[in-house]
């Protein structure tokens, strides 16, 4: 007996959600929220909280154990268009994952601010700091997730100067972003 997955897990999109196939057949996608690992089945809007933690494997599991119950009929792999966003559309504050909170609803508007500044613009709502967030890089147009608590630096820092692969020099991003400049000034006026 072969301890050899009988699925693949593909490459994520731009939420994140992986797909996971059997013999080249898409029977779903897995994907991480808040800490945990969630499946959904391949034609079917739910979605099932599996594991959490280092649970992808056993997210896509779930998924073959369901297609072998008969309960998934597998189907061709679409890929999802969220990286090709271009043309510009209205930007919900919140994630349709996020509850309306006046926690989560402070924390969006803080996010939106910091993004704003760091030069990203959001092509979705606020996720939370710890979900992938599909921005855009608005120093050369790339598009992808990136997390706001990777982003948003620490102490009252400015984030790292890497931004994405393929993004401008760090000289370049130090330039094109105010907060680095200020973070500059105090250095210089304190020494």
């Amino acid at each position: 007996m072969s301890n050899e997955p009988r699925f693949e897990i593909g490459n994520p999109d731009g939420e994140c959600r992986y797909p996971v196939t059997l013999d080249g057949k898409c029977i779903g996608r897995v994907f991480r929220w808040h800490g945990a690992w969630y499946a959904a089945p391949a034609g079917q809007p739910n979605e099932r909280r599996i594991a959490d933690g280092a649970g992808k494997e056993l997210a896509a599991n779930y998924l073959v154990e369901l297609f072998d119950e008969g309960g998934i009929t597998p189907q061709e792999e679409k890929e999802k268009e969220t990286h090709g966003i271009t043309a510009p559309r209205d930007v919900p504050l919140l994630h349709p994952r996020m509850n309306r909170t006046p926690r989560n609803v402070k924390a969006a508007e803080k996010a939106m601010e910091g993004i704003s500044e760091f030069l990203w613009a959001p092509l979705d709502g606020y996720p939370g700091a710890d979900n992938p967030w599909l921005l855009r890089c608005q120093l050369c147009g790339w598009q992808g997730p990136r997390y706001w608590s990777h982003l948003r630096g620490r102490n009252g820092n400015p984030p790292s100067t890497y931004r994405h692969p393929g993004c401008r020099p760090a000289d370049e991003v130090r330039a094109a972003i105010p907060a680095y400049k200020r973070t500059k000034e105090s250095q210089t006026v304190t020494d």
